[in-house]
C-alpha cells in the first residue's frame, strides 16, 4: 500500500495578504535600487581605481575570514551540539551575542581587546605586533560578525543528525577521528556549505565592526562597503553602482546557498 504525505490546511487569506506585503517590502528597495543605477557608466563607476582596489580587498579579506570561520566554527558546532543543559546555553548565547550586537559596537569590543591600549593589544604593542588599523583587523572583524552564521548552519545539522551512524561506527571499531572524518563530517556537508558561504557573504558585506577596529585606509582597510559610504557623499552614482554589486553578489551567494540545501535534502 502506497502512503501519500497528508495535505496541509489551506491558510486564511489575511495571512497570504500579509506575506506579499512582506515580499513587497523587500522587494521594493532593491528594485529601486536597480532603477537609480546609471547603466550607460555603470562599467566605468564599477571600474575606477578606487573601487576595483577596494573589491580587491573586500574579496581577499573575505575568503581569509571565511576560512578561519571554518577552522574555528565546525570544531565549535561539534562542541554545541553535544553540549546540554545550562552550560550549552551559556556558551551558545556568548557564541551567537555577535548577531544581536549592533556590529560598530563589536568594532568597539575589539578595538577594547586588541587596539594599542586594549587588554591584550598592549602586550602585541610591546611586541612590536599591531593589529588595529590593519588588514588584520578586517579580517578579524569580518571573522567576528560571521562566525555564527556558520556555527548556526552546521550545529543545527548535528543535531538534527543521525547519531545511530555514529554509534554503529563506533561499535565496530572505529577510533573518535575517524568517525568524525568519515561519518559525522560528510553527513553535516550541505550544513558546511551553506554556512560558508553565508559567513562569505556577511563579510563581504561587513561595515560597522571594520570601521571602528580597522578604520577607512585605501588599499589596507577600505572594503567596498566602506567605498560605497564614501562614494555616497562624494559621487552618488558610483555609489548606486556598487551597492548594486554587492546586491547581485548577495542574490548569487543566496541562489548558491538554496541550491546546496535543496542538494542537502535529497541526500
Amino acid at each position: 500500500m502506497t502512503l501519500t504525505a497528508p495535505r496541509r490546511t489551506p491558510l486564511p487569506w489575511w495571512v497570504v495578504v500579509v506575506a506579499v506585503v512582506a515580499v513587497v517590502f523587500v522587494v521594493v528597495p532593491i528594485v529601486a535600487l536597480t532603477l537609480r543605477v546609471d547603466w550607460s557608466r555603470f562599467g566605468q563607476l564599477v571600474t575606477s581605481e578606487s573601487a576595483l582596489t577596494a573589491l580587491g580587498l573586500s574579496l581577499r579579506t573575505a575568503t581569509i575570514s571565511t576560512m578561519l570561520c571554518i577552522v574555528l566554527g565546525v570544531p565549535l558546532a561539534l562542541v554545541l551540539a553535544r553540549l546540554r543543559g545550562r552550560t550549552a546555553t551559556v556558551v551558545r548565547t556568548v557564541v551567537l551575542l555577535p548577531l544581536v550586537l549592533p556590529p560598530v559596537i563589536g568594532g568597539i569590543a575589539l578595538l577594547a581587546a586588541f587596539g594599542r591600549r586594549g587588554l591584550l593589544g598592549a602586550h602585541l604593542e610591546a611586541l612590536g605586533v599591531q593589529i588595529a588599523f590593519t588588514t588584520t583587523a578586517v579580517v578579524m572583524a569580518q571573522t567576528f560578525v560571521s562566525l555564527p552564521f556558520l556555527v548556526v548552519a552546521v550545529e543545527g545539522a548535528l543535531r538534527g543528525g543521525r547519531p545511530d551512524y555514529e554509534s554503529v561506527a563506533a561499535t565496530l571499531g572505529a577510533a573518535p577521528g575517524t568517525v568524525l572524518r568519515r561519518v559525522t563530517l560528510p553527513l553535516a556537508v550541505p550544513a558546511l556549505v551553506s554556512g560558508t558561504i553565508l559567513a562569505f557573504a556577511r563579510s563581504l558585506g561587513e561595515f560597522g565592526a571594520t570601521l571602528a577596529f580597522a578604520g577607512s585606509l585605501e588599499g589596507t582597510t577600505r572594503t567596498l562597503p566602506l567605498e560605497i559610504y564614501l562614494q555616497r557623499e562624494t559621487d552618488p552614482d558610483a555609489a548606486v553602482a556598487l551597492a548594486f554589486v554587492l546586491v547581485a553578489v548577495a542574490v548569487a551567494t543566496m541562489a548558491v546557498t538554496g541550491a546546496a540545501r535543496v542538494a542537502g535534502g535529497e541526500r
